[in-house]
């Protein structure tokens, strides 16, 4: 299983008939965080009229809020979302915060403008793609380490290694590969590594 985020916060800004958008988008990694942003914001902008947001949580994005702030129905958290979802974004929250100017835009003029502020932002943002791995560590040395090394990036899997006497090496597979690599360390150590499954993490 893998999700798709953002590495940091990215921000943009629109103006519309004299009303500036600015849109900022910040990694969450639950809730509490998601909506701690949201308060950050709203202080650093104390003036602005609305404060727009949305987040998307979860590996499967399954928690899903957004919110009008005073605009009409569906004209501003929703699209903010919409953007999200549609970038198969999660564990992340945006903010378009709006400074009016004036003139009304309208529902469609509104809907429209919150998505491209969103937009611009995921545009500015670096998304990076998280995958479900398992690391099978053992304690090897230096030769059967470049080895390991070399074949498990022959099958596309990562390893980490801390060196000292030895190496320990952690070879992350998918859940359904770990006894792939048990099977590589018993063949390339000659049954002399001792390898141990650790708790699955999201690399």
């Amino acid at each position: 299983m893998s999700y798709r985020t953002i590495a940091r916060s990215a921000e943009a800004e629109i103006e519309i008939k004299k009303s500036r958008f600015l849109a900022y988008l910040s990694p969450a990694a639950d809730e509490s965080e998601a909506r701690e942003t949201i308060a950050e914001v709203r202080a650093a902008y104390p003036k602005a009229r609305h404060h727009c947001t949305a987040f998307v949580l979860d590996p499967d994005s399954r928690t899903q809020r957004f919110s009008d702030d005073g605009e009409p129905a569906g004209t501003a958290g929703a699209p903010i979302l919409d953007v999200l979802t549609g970038h198969d974004l999660t564990y992340v929250v945006a903010i378009v915060t709006r400074y009016f100017g004036g003139t009304l835009l309208g529902a469609g003029g509104l809907v429209r403008a919150y998505g491209q502020a969103t937009s611009e932002a995921v545009g500015d943002a670096s998304i990076i793609t998280r995958h479900e791995l398992v690391p099978v560590r053992a304690d090897v040395d230096y030769a059967q380490a470049n080895a390991l090394d070399r074949a498990a990036a022959n099958r596309g899997w990562t390893t980490r290694a801390d060196y000292g006497g030895q190496v320990g090496l952690d070879i992350l597979v998918p859940v359904a590969e770990v006894e792939l690599a048990l099977a590589m360390y018993a063949d390339l150590t000659a049954g002399r590594a001792e390898p141990s499954v650790g708790e699955v993490e999201w690399v």
